[in-house]
């Protein structure tokens, strides 16, 4: 046999004595030929060392490619160890896979989608990219989008209800108007600092479930009648220990000190407990606590968080099934609360 190690299927054909068709057939519709046929071509491709049709060239001429972009918040790497985007991804992951589509991971701090906008079928976002630019590009391609978290005008969207679920989270932990608040938000501010949050008139509750969830909170404690000037607002760069920790201390040792804390994620929470703990204060007497996530480590803290369960696997095969399905509307999953003892 003749070395050749850029076969085509014109070439392979030719080499063989039969028809492109027939090449073609024998890889990608084996109803229209026989048996015997049929393996006889693919044990002489195999020999030439023939994989088969050009899969790309395929796509491009169909204009499917079975692949979906997976549009994460942060970095690949950062989302992935998250245990709420890593169960939203379980659940995407899911459903593609029992469509035969495949899942690819895109960063939300790359700079263009465009850079794989013309080998995927389409986007799921999920949650609002760190790099804003992501959202407008979003907007304007052609092809299909899911976002997941946040709304872009694109008719296709699954979340919860942030805003009442975070009121209603907090109003289990005000029980006083002479409650003193601090609320531990996850990125509320564009910026790389854990910080306090000093102006929150110009936040855009519109723009992730960090400024939908702070509403919530904001309406909880005006109808609580605590007043707003008396509640620290902290920020936290990543949701991680490290960022989390810093923002706690920072909380715990303001003056007055907060007797409940508000977070935004249980991370924050279990980080707090554990901060709280070990100052020898008690909780829920002292001070109460509550998480916004419902991940299975609050479960197992001491004492145990009271929370907001979203059920972001539910959320990740919502999203791929409304692709899946070329759907143009919204859906909201159920949430519920986590009674735990910490308020």
């Amino acid at each position: 046999m003749p070395e050749n190690k850029t076969w085509t299927l014109k070439s392979i054909a030719k080499m063989l004595g039969v028809s492109n068709a027939t090449v073609s057939n024998a890889f990608s519709r084996p109803d229209q030929l026989s048996a015997k046929r049929r393996q006889e071509i693919l044990a002489s491709c195999k020999e030439l060392g023939y994989a088969g049709p050009n899969k790309a060239a395929q796509s491009l001429r169909k204009g499917l490619f079975n692949i979906v972009a997976l549009v994460l918040p942060d970095s690949v790497e950062y989302m992935v160890t998250d245990p709420v985007a890593s169960k939203f991804v379980q659940g995407v992951a899911s459903v593609l896979e029992k469509n035969k589509v495949n899942l690819l991971l895109f960063s939300g701090i790359s700079e263009n989608i465009n850079s794989v906008s013309d080998f995927v079928d389409g986007f799921i976002c999920y949650g609002s990219p760190r790099n804003t630019e992501l959202i407008e590009q979003l907007r304007l391609t052609r092809k299909k989008v899911v976002t997941a978290d946040f709304d872009i005008d694109r008719k296709a969207s699954v979340s919860i209800d942030n805003e009442n679920a975070a009121c209603e989270i907090a109003k289990l932990a005000i029980q006083s108007p002479d409650d003193k608040i601090a609320v531990l938000g996850l990125r509320l501010l564009d910026t790389e600092l854990t910080c306090r949050v000093y102006d929150t008139s110009n936040l855009d509750i519109d723009c992730s479930i960090a400024h939908q969830r702070f509403i919530g909170y904001k309406k909880a404690i005006e109808q609580a009648g605590v007043q707003l000037s008396s509640v620290g607002i902290w920020n936290v760069h990543e949701n991680n220990h490290h960022f989390a920790l810093m923002a706690v201390k920072a909380a715990l040792n303001a003056k007055p000190r907060a007797n409940v804390i508000i977070c935004m994620s249980d991370l924050i929470a279990l980080i707090a407990l554990q901060e709280i703990n070990a100052m020898g204060i008690s909780v829920p007497q002292d001070i109460r606590v509550v998480g916004f996530d419902g991940i299975d480590e609050a479960l197992r803290s001491t004492p145990t968080l009271t929370t907001i369960h979203q059920n972001s696997e539910e959320k990740g095969i919502k999203a791929a099934e409304l692709f899946i399905n070329k759907a143009t509307h919204t859906e909201k999953i159920p949430y519920h609360v986590v009674y735990g003892k910490s308020c």
